[in-house]
Formats: structure tokens, C-alpha cells, sequence
């Protein structure tokens, strides 16, 4: 049986951590910061953890990561 390939625009958006969290980023942080708040840029700095349920969604795609 051929081995699983990694999903190629995943390995560019998530990344796995040392304990096997999926991290991702937050959305609204490209373009149009001007009228955006400081306070709203920081928080969407920020780059969470996926929730469970996603995660282990992801996890099919992410296999070689």
C-alpha cells in the first residue's frame, strides 16, 4: 500500500506542536488593517489552537507532518 501524502495547502495553513496540537491563524489580518483597532489586530495576532472536534479532521490530512 502506497504511503499517505500530506493535503499540500494544509502543510502552508496549520501547523502541528510538540504534544500534537493543530495551531492555526485567525482570519481579518491581511488587508484593510487601517480601519481596524489596535486592540482587534493584536487579538487576531494570535494564533489559537483548532478545536478537538476539527483537529481531528485535520489529522487524516496532516498525516506526513
Amino acid at each position: 500500500m502506497p504511503k499517505m501524502k500530506t493535503h499540500s495547502s494544509l502543510k502552508d495553513r496549520f501547523k502541528v506542536t510538540g504534544t500534537g496540537k493543530i495551531k492555526r491563524h485567525k482570519a481579518y489580518k491581511n488587508h484593510l488593517l487601517s480601519g481596524k483597532s489596535n486592540r482587534q489586530k493584536r487579538v487576531l495576532s494570535t494564533s489559537p489552537n483548532m478545536a478537538k472536534g476539527d483537529a481531528s479532521r485535520l489529522k487524516q490530512g496532516l498525516a506526513q507532518l
